[in-house]
């Protein structure tokens, strides 16, 4: 009898014990790292319990907040995992359009990149973003249209959350504006300045990044990616393919270029039809009336859509070829982060810039004498965005994309004397209306319990 009681004595207090352990708020939440042993037994190491790490946004002083916490001890505790987890490899492979991440880097490959090629780059951009210690700083050189920086800073601020300890220190200068700034031309004889922008061209040597609109676009209404990517397959599968109005659309500025200017000519009149749908957006008359009438996901209701550049690049590729309608792509300059894995008629259509309405008509009655075949076109490109473009490869772009780079640094990073911590507090606390809800609604909650995909080699490697 006493040693039953001596038994359930001991099991009731070890219960207790770890039930006192799971409840404990500083053990489970506040600390959010565990003591264990290494394998090799010779040292101890903190590992992540990234399961139980949540990240909030913490408004310390309202819409006052200027600064960021002070508290290090998760930056330290994830270096340290890092450094015992580094080796570990994805499962999965990155999508195809990583490896241009090589061919973008490739005109320092040989020089490196100095302190002296950084320098000459602060009159072509706008910010110089720090990465130290796992922790950015900003510095403003010019002003960029609208909230791009902030939106641009708000998504690495979110990489570092999402992959703390996998940045590696340095420093970067990003162009905010829709042109490519690096002409090849220019350098032909001397190494170029290393110019982060969200597009590039040929003739350009920019370096590509992600742009601001997967975390929002606040002055559009425009939600961030993942939200209006799920609004825009819910809403196509309201009307089936075969349904859909047989004609292409397009809806957007007008005026911002040559070939959008053309496309105007190809609308319907008394005299012509060319199978095409257009409607010019006056944004200040949509800002007055709350954008009810340019909702992304009200724009799937034609069997077409046809994707045209403005200035440069649009950020309105990745919305139109979501909408299982067949893209039609008339023939753009510039390329974004994934695009240039994006394959004539299998993912778009290509039309010509020099017979824009022609090719336009000839595509959609080839479309609606084959639809079986023009639905499977728009398929594979709503499908390409879906499965190679969501978040998480987003975020592993650019991580992929940072550490290639870093290694090309020849110098030490370093903290300027006028750059500024960012952090999540000190850029969405003192925002409000839909800046801050977008931002709230991207934010990193957590860090991830996988790493990365896993690059490709350059494409002189295979």
């Amino acid at each position: 009898m006493v040693k039953r009681w001596a038994v359930f004595s001991i099991t009731f207090f070890f219960i207790y014990f770890l039930f006192l352990i799971d409840w404990n708020p500083y053990i489970n939440h506040h600390d959010t790292y565990k003591i264990t042993k290494s394998t090799s037994h010779s040292k101890t190491i903190r590992i992540i319990n990234r399961h139980q790490t949540k990240y909030k946004l913490n408004c310390f002083n309202g819409s006052h907040t200027k600064t960021c916490p002070k508290d290090d001890s998760l930056v330290h505790a994830f270096h340290q995992d890092h450094q015992h987890s580094s080796s570990s490899s994805s499962s999965f492979t990155c999508p195809e359009y990583f490896r241009w991440i090589h061919e973008d880097l490739k005109p320092w490959n040989n020089t490196g990149i100095t302190r002296e090629m950084m320098e000459r780059g602060l009159n072509i951009s706008q910010l110089r973003i720090s990465i130290i210690k796992g922790k950015a700083y900003v510095e403003v050189y010019g002003g960029s249209y609208q909230t791009r920086d902030l939106y641009t800073v708000w998504g690495i601020v979110q990489l570092l959350r999402l992959y703390p300890g996998r940045v590696p220190d340095l420093e970067l200068l990003f162009e905010t504006g829709d042109a490519t700034v690096l002409d090849k031309q220019q350098f032909r004889r001397l190494t170029p300045p290393p110019i982060f922008s969200y597009c590039g061209q040929k003739d350009s040597l920019d370096i590509v990044f992600p742009d601001w609109s997967y975390w929002g676009w606040a002055e559009t209404a425009i939600k961030p990616w993942e939200k209006v990517l799920k609004d825009i397959k819910e809403s196509s599968k309201k009307i089936k393919w075969k349904d859909r109005i047989p004609y292409a659309f397009w809806k957007g500025n007008s005026y911002l270029s040559y070939a959008r200017r053309t496309l105007r000519t190809c609308n319907v009149t008394d005299e012509q039809d060319w199978n095409t749908r257009v409607y010019s957006v006056n944004w200040n008359n949509e800002t007055l009336q709350g954008f009810k009438n340019t909702k992304l996901e009200d724009q799937c209701t034609h069997r077409y859509k046809i994707y045209v550049e403005g200035i440069s690049w649009s950020v309105s590729e990745k919305y139109i070829l979501a909408c299982d309608s067949m893209t039609m792509f008339i023939k753009p300059t510039y390329y974004d982060f994934f695009s240039r894995s994006l394959v004539p008629y299998k993912h778009f259509w290509p039309i010509s810039n020099k017979s824009i309405c022609e090719d336009i008509k000839y595509a959609v009655d080839w479309g609606n004498a084959h639809p079986e075949k023009a639905k499977a076109i728009g398929r594979e490109g709503t499908r390409f965005v879906e499965e190679n473009v969501k978040m998480m490869f987003v975020y592993d772009y650019m991580l992929h994309l940072l550490i290639e780079y870093a290694k090309l640094l020849r110098f030490e990073p370093t903290i300027h004397p006028d750059a500024v911590e960012v952090c999540s507090e000190n850029l969405a606390c003192p925002k409000g209306g839909l800046w801050k809800k977008f931002m709230v609604d991207s934010m990193v909650k957590s860090p991830s319990h996988t790493p990365p995909c896993t690059m490709f080699s350059p494409y002189d490697k295979q």
